[in-house]
Order: structure tokens, then sequence, then C-alpha cells
């Protein structure tokens, strides 16, 4: 039999069918959006009117997100803001080094000895008054047990001395991204990848972590929260762990899993090469385990690092304040083999590149690919494009290239780029969402969930507002409307993840993916976008509540 879903408003992000007063539903996907009687005229049905004061808006779609927010409640917390858990309550904000020690010295008293000490969230960025976050903070927490402390980008940690020693990190260490003082000592910084992995305790405790159903559970119920019913894990270790299949399989295909999942996966640690043709083709045979809730459409690359840890790649005239550690994590010549190797193969390649001069070597690649093979409908993806040019998006819109556009830095590191990483200037440029629209460069946005707390009524909120928490506007020109802002969190995700078929509106023959809301976005004042209240979702014509603490 059909259900028939009621609802004050229904928001359809349909162009010829706007809005609808009632949605039929069957077998999981979407008979009519309209009026009841039009529902109705689909055949027997029970009407279900637990919508009948809310709004529903085609399920958010989250085309950059991550398991490892899990994080945020698998291991102590230490962010600057609170950070939202799947249970409906929040962290504590860390806002001071003081309080950081404090935490650390709590979590340390109750862990068995020798067991590394990791936790997650930090960023010294916030502090710009005192000395960056060092060894010689940690080592106030223990002088004995190893200490790694993980930054809100992922893409950089801090380590205390006793970590340096247990793993036998030298300053002469020749691995790039070992943070050293002017005097040549370390200072326990580690930026990227290939430097975190030297502390070989503290990252294998923190990427078992990641292993199993549990951090899948919680990210979906985070996702559920927020609104979301399809989201992505953009750092997929599929085809470097094997064995994970059948546990992804097993979760997400549950009938009680709320969200569908897209695997973006990895093909080697970053800053490592492969062997690109052999592992596009064994992406090409992981598509056999797709189902209507879980895909593998595409590869995952990581070519640079973090903007507010100074590992981005920036072109001239480069950072405003502070030393360049930019590492790029693929040369020019290895990232265009990757490409093509994929591209030949019609894998959708999502590339983070958070520098503009990471943005131009990815460009030049995708390039070099469609000149070998014109696959016009790759919808390959920028990922953050936080500080791409505009003379880059009239490239990227030539080529079919996509954004997805970091817009939540506005708010949790717009203030810090204005007056530390970036400068005023190219800030008020950064997050370039109406130039990338008039270039006519498929767009969406994403939280970069673990880095930022998944929920698009806040990327949406930033992207129209683009407001800091010390009250600035940065770049006015940039502002989306409510309607462009929604549609980059719908039907813009999905375009990105070659599903605009079958998700990011509401419209007959599509999966009935529906977020519940108390209010429309499209409805309130701009400034009370990311206040919304959320019910929850529905997912395949099933209700799922929100978790409010």
């Amino acid at each position: 039999m059909n259900t028939i879903f009621t609802a004050r408003k229904i928001v359809t992000m349909n162009p010829a069918n706007p809005e609808a007063q009632a949605v039929a539903v069957r077998d999981g996907r979407i008979l009519c959006a309209g009026t009841l009687e039009e529902c109705q005229a689909w055949g027997e049905a029970t009407v279900d009117d637990r919508f009948a004061n809310h709004v529903l808006i085609p399920g958010f779609v989250e085309a950059h997100g991550h398991t490892m927010d899990s994080a945020s409640e698998l291991a102590p917390y230490v962010g600057y803001f609170p950070y939202p858990l799947s249970d409906g309550t929040s962290t504590t904000a860390i806002r001071s080094y003081e309080e950081l020690i404090a935490r650390l010295k709590e979590e340390d008293a109750g862990l068995p000895p020798g067991d590394p000490l990791v936790a997650n969230g930090f960023d010294p960025i916030y502090f710009p008054d005192l000395p960056r976050l060092s060894k010689r903070e940690l080592d106030q927490v223990s002088t004995t047990r190893p200490i790694f402390v993980r930054h809100a980008s992922g893409h950089l940690a801090t380590v205390n001395t006793a970590l340096l020693d247990a793993e036998g990190i030298t300053k002469d260490s020749r691995t790039p991204g070992v943070g050293k003082d002017p005097d040549g000592e370390l200072n326990g910084e580690l930026q990227e990848a290939p430097a975190m992995m030297l502390a070989k305790a503290a990252f294998g405790k923190m990427f078992a972590s990641t292993l199993g159903p549990k951090p899948i559970q919680i990210h979906a119920a985070m996702c559920r929260n927020a609104g979301v019913t399809t989201s992505t894990e953009l750092v997929g270790a599929l085809l470097i762990q094997p064995d994970q299949i059948p546990v992804w399989q097993a979760t997400v295909n549950d009938a009680a899993f709320p969200a569908r999942m897209v695997l973006y996966n990895m093909p080697a640690m970053p800053g490592t090469t492969a062997d690109y043709d052999a592992i596009a083709e064994a992406a090409v045979k992981l598509r056999e385990i797709e189902t209507d809730k879980l895909r593998a459409p595409g590869i995952k690359l990581v070519a640079d690092g973090s903007i507010q840890g100074w590992t981005a790649v920036v072109m001239e005239p480069g950072y405003f304040t502070g030393e360049d550690h930019g590492l790029l994590l693929f040369s020019p010549e290895d990232l265009a083999a990757a490409v093509k190797a994929f591209h030949a193969r019609k894998l959708n390649v999502h590339c983070h590149c958070n520098g503009n001069g990471t943005v131009e070597i990815f460009i030049d690649a995708i390039e070099a690919a469609l000149r070998a093979d014109a696959w016009l409908d790759h919808r390959h993806v920028v990922q953050h494009s936080q500080m791409t040019t505009a003379a880059q998006y009239r490239r990227m819109g030539r080529m079919g290239i996509c954004a997805n556009i970091f817009t939540n830095h506005i708010w949790y590191w717009g203030d810090q780029h204005y007056e530390q990483t970036m400068g005023p200037e190219r800030t008020r440029g950064m997050w370039a969402c109406r130039t990338a629209l008039e270039n006519n460069v498929p767009l969406s946005f994403h939280t970069d969930s673990g880095v930022t707390p998944i929920g698009h009524l806040v990327t949406m909120w930033c992207a129209v507002n683009r407001l800091t928490p010390s009250g600035r506007v940065l770049g006015e020109y940039e502002k989306l409307t409510p309607y462009e802002a929604l549609h980059a969190a719908t039907i813009g995700g999905a375009f990105q993840l070659h599903m605009d078929h079958e998700i990011g509106s509401i419209e007959a023959g599509k999966f009935a993916d529906f977020a519940v809301l108390e209010e429309s976005p499209l409805d309130v004042d701009p400034m009370g976008i990311r206040d919304i209240r959320l019910w929850g979702t529905v997912v395949g014509g099933v209700p799922f509540e929100a978790a409010h603490g």
C-alpha cells in the first residue's frame, strides 16, 4: 500500500513543481508530489499526517563528509567550538591552553600505563597572542605518556617529548613536515600525514578507531540529527583495507541505518604514490558492491594541506603572516597520471585543494585527461575550493569541473584568515560561491564533518550571510540567495555524486528522502537559517526522528 505524507509545506527543488502539500511514496520511492487529492489518485494509500505542522525539503546531501567525525565522541574532543554529538548533546568548548592541559590531564589519569593519549579537534590558530602550541605545553600533562593532539583540520598534530622519544623522531628526520623551532630543535608539531605517521602508536590508535561499524553508525546518527539523508566517506579506505568491505555492506544496508553512504576511496595514503592503473581497475570492480544505500563511484585525492595550518599550497603573494609550510602531496606529473588513470575508467575524481596553487595543478591535470579522453560528463570536483580564483573558475566552467566549497570556514576561521593567513583583500574573495555560479561551475557546500559539525543549515547560513564571529561580512558580492544555497545543499551535492537522477529533489521516481524542519529556510529571515529546528529525516519513506539531547 502507498503512504502519503502531508506537511504544512513541501519545498521540492523541482522548478516545474516547486511546492506541494503532500507526497506519495511506494516501495521507498516518490510516486507524486502535489495536493492530497493528486497523491490519492495513485491508488489506495495510508495518509501519514505526523508532519502536518512541519516543512519537508529534499534530504540534505553532504558531498564531503567523514565517519572520522565519530572521533568527537570516541576520543577526547578539545575543540574551540562545541561539537554536536549523536545523542543530541554537545562537547564542552576548550577556550584556553589551561583548559586544554586540564582536559588532557583528566584523560591521562584514566588511561592504562603506556597507552598513548590521542585527542582531537584543537587548533592553535585561535590563540594568536600565545606561543604556538608545542611539546612544551603537552609536557605539562605527562613526561612519560606519549600524547598526540590532532588539530581540527586533520592535517597537523602536536605531540609531546615522550612521544618524540618513544618513536625515535629527531631533528635529523628527513620526513617533510617535522616541525622545528628557529634554533632547529623539534617543537612537537607534525604537519601532514607523512609526518604524523611517524607517531606510529598514536596514529595507529587513531586509525583503528575509524574501523568497524561503530564510527559509521555514529556518523549516520549525526546525519539524521542534521537532516542529511545522503552522506559521503571522502577518505574511504576500501581499496587500502578491503577487509572492511563486508563491514560497510552489513552496516549501511541494514534497514535501520538512517542514511545513504557514498564512498570515495583513496588510492594510497596522502603523500605516497601508487600504481594508478591497477588501483583504477580495483576501483571499477569495487562498484559491484553498490546498492540503493551504498555507493562507491569514484576516487579521493589529497593534494595539499590546511590554510590555517599554513600547509596549503598558495600562489603569489603567499601567506599574509606566518611561515609558509605549503606541502604539495602530489607532484604535478603524478597528479596528472592519477587523474588520467581514473578518468579513463569513468571514475569520478574528487581532489582536496585548499590552496589556489593546488587548484591550478588539478585543473591542468583534468585538461590533460580531457584531451586524451573526452568524457564530457566527468563532474570531477575541486574539494574545499577555498581560494579558487575567478580565472580558475572560468577555466573550470569551460571544462565541466565542479566546486564543493567549504563555506563553514567563513564562521569557524574567517576572522583568522582575514587577520593571519590571507589578509583582508583575498579573504573577501574566498569561498567564491557567486563567482562559481556566474561561470557555470556546478556548486555544492560541505562541512568536512569532523573538521566542522555536519549540517547544511549552517553551510547555507554561511553562504547567504558570510558573517564571522567578530561581525565582519566577508565578501558582500559573493553572497547567495537562500534558494541558491538550498540548491547547492541538495541537488548540487547530488549532481557531484552522479546521483541527481535519484536524490536531491522531491519529484516522481526519486528516492523518498526528506529533511523534516520546523520552518522553511526560504521563508525565515536569512540570519535565522542556522537556527531552524529539525525533527529528523525520512529515508526511503522511513521516518527517523533526531536525538535532541
